[in-house]
């Protein structure tokens, strides 16, 4: 039987940005780790459910979700669900997040909302929270929850753009809400082979942030991009091609690493 009060690593997912691969990778990431016999909770707090809807959690069966969990009116293991995928379970997505900013920004403690939650203890060995695009309020809980961030960035020529402004805020969370919180690292998304701006720009990030970038880069593929239509992963809607080996790969890689800061 799982052990309740285990205390898992937990990871925020982040770039202010949008269309970067932050959905795709915190699906894709988390289920390769959890088909590898890991157990894996997704807490999804984009209003966008995007990450809901790709694992096939329609919105009649999220009832409450992540809204209900930060507004403390249901408990960690309630607002959770089963995935199709063995060993992964998700924190769904609702609506009601869009006007979390204004609901809960005048509370006590509102960046340590999600924080508090886990607080309960989670049964998973690894927590991916999902968080939206922008640096508001429900970002800033991701990161003050987490241990580390994760950050997919788009092989293009807007890819440096602004993610200055990530690592500062990232900073200052370090310092006055989170000073555990480290860089887990970042991982490039859409890469083209063929394609000598998104060699140039992978070649840039390598450079200017060195053994942060995972050696492993996530392709184009149309796999990748199919598999949310039918509430899948990549992995178990084709798992010999291209999208489905990078995420394996991405895993392994994190593993590894996970491994050599243990050491």
């Amino acid at each position: 039987m799982p052990d309740k009060t285990k205390r898992p690593r937990i990871i925020a997912i982040a770039n202010q940005k949008g269309g970067v691969g932050k959905t795709t990778t915190a699906i894709n990431l988390a289920s390769a780790l959890a088909v590898g016999g890991l157990k894996v909770l997704l807490a999804d707090i984009d209003p966008q459910g995007n990450a809901s809807t790709g694992l096939g959690i329609g919105p009649e069966a999220r009832k409450g979700g992540s809204y209900a969990l930060l507004a403390g009116e249901t408990s960690l293991s309630d607002a959770t669900l089963p995935t199709t995928v063995e060993n992964l379970t998700i924190i769904p997505s609702v609506p009601d997040l869009i006007g979390a900013d204004l609901e809960f920004g005048q509370q006590e403690r509102r960046e340590f909302l999600l924080r508090d939650a886990f607080i309960q203890g989670c049964p998973a060995d690894y927590v991916f929270i999902d968080c939206p695009p922008g640096l508001g309020l429900l970002t800033l809980n991701g990161l003050v929850a987490a241990d580390a961030v994760l950050v997919p960035l788009q092989a293009e020529f807007f890819a440096l753009e602004g993610i200055s402004q990530l690592m500062r805020t990232i900073d200052m969370v370090k310092q006055s809400l989170n000073p555990t919180l480290n860089m887990e690292g970042i991982v490039l998304t859409m890469t083209d082979k063929r394609n000598n701006l998104s060699e140039q720009v992978s070649a840039d990030v390598r450079g200017y942030f060195r053994h942060q970038v995972f050696e492993t880069a996530i392709p184009r593929n149309i796999r990748i991009t199919e598999a949310p239509s039918h509430g899948i992963p990549v992995l178990l809607y084709d798992f010999r091609s291209t999208g489905a080996q990078a995420y394996l790969a991405l895993a392994a890689e994190f593993l590894r690493r996970a491994k050599t800061r243990k050491a």
